[in-house]
Order: structure tokens, then sequence, then C-alpha cells
């Protein structure tokens, strides 16, 4: 398996909208391979393949849930995948978190989307499935199909709110 790079903002790649999957085959498997070891080898919780410059439809997500306390504690790896992802329905009720992104380092905002959300998806052998998220697994879903259609959390704050992010990241950048 391969780590591949991650773009950045602002990399034009990240606007891109992905085309469907057209075969769920083992080409597609080995994508999906490298972007968990990407995502993982990045500590980050989701990743879409417009974020590794693959313009496909694909999703990985793992929230590696914290187990246990104290010295017994451990993160357990529950890898999934969504290939040609699409929501069905959200909630009329919102919830906010602080959302972060492998694609604009170290930056995070509190973001108001659904509190859950309904979605069809292919898994890697090519079924379809249909299921109902809630939490952190909804928000996360719903922020790599975003990603998918070229769209950033960062689109979803304020102008000033946004602004000031980059304006932060752009000397975090400077400084390194």
């Amino acid at each position: 398996m391969a780590v591949l790079e991650i773009l950045e903002v602002p990399h034009p790649g990240l606007r891109a909208v992905a085309k469907p999957v057209a075969t769920v085959d083992d080409s597609v498997r080995k994508i999906v391979a490298d972007m968990f070891d990407t995502m993982y080898d990045a500590r980050g919780i989701g990743l879409a393949a417009t974020q590794v410059a693959i313009e496909q439809r694909i999703v990985v997500i793992d929230l590696q849930e914290t187990v246990g306390e104290g010295e017994e504690a451990k993160a357990v790896r529950t890898p999934l995948v969504y290939i040609n992802p699409e929501l069905i329905s959200v909630s009329e009720e919102t919830n906010f978190y602080s959302e972060g992104c492998l694609s604009i380092p170290e930056q995070y905002a509190e973001v108001e989307r659904p509190a859950a959300c309904r979605a069809r998806w292919l898994d890697e052998q090519g079924a379809t499935h249909e299921g109902d998220f809630d939490g952190l697994l909804a928000t996360a879903l719903q922020h790599e199909i975003d990603h998918l259609n070229g769209v950033l959390f960062i689109d979803h704050i304020s102008k000033l709110k946004r602004d000031m992010l980059l304006k932060k990241l752009t000397k975090m950048r400077k400084a390194a």
C-alpha cells in the first residue's frame, strides 16, 4: 500500500467534482487501501478521493473511537468505505461540530450541519447499502461527500471566519 500526497488549500483539485465509480474492482480496492494508509498516516478520521487527486466518488472514514480508560485506553479502528455515496435525506435538526480537514491542516471551525442523515453507497464488493447516520459519523460523512462535490468545510462558515482561518494557515506555513 502507499501513502498518497494530500492536496492542501488553495489547490484547485480540491474544487473538482468527482465522477461516479463505474465498476468496483481491484483498482478501486487498491485506491481504498491507499486512502486508508494515507488517512491513518495523517491522523485523520476521514478522507475523500479528491483530497488525494483522484476524481472518483470514494470516501473512507474511521472515527477510531477510544475504548477503555487511563493507561488501558486505546483507539479501535473501524474502517468504513463509501463508494458513490449520496445523501438521500437529512434531518431538520442541526448540530455544531468543530471541524478540521487534512487539506486545511491544523485549522478548525464550528460548522453547523444536519444532525442526522440517510445515505446510499456501494461497499468494496460493489453491493448497495442504505443507512441512517447521526452524531460524529453523520458529520464526517457529510463533510467527505462535500469534498466529492468540490465543497470545503470553510465554505459553511462566514467570510470573516474563513478569511481569519486562511490567514492563520498562511502564517503557520511561513513559520514552518
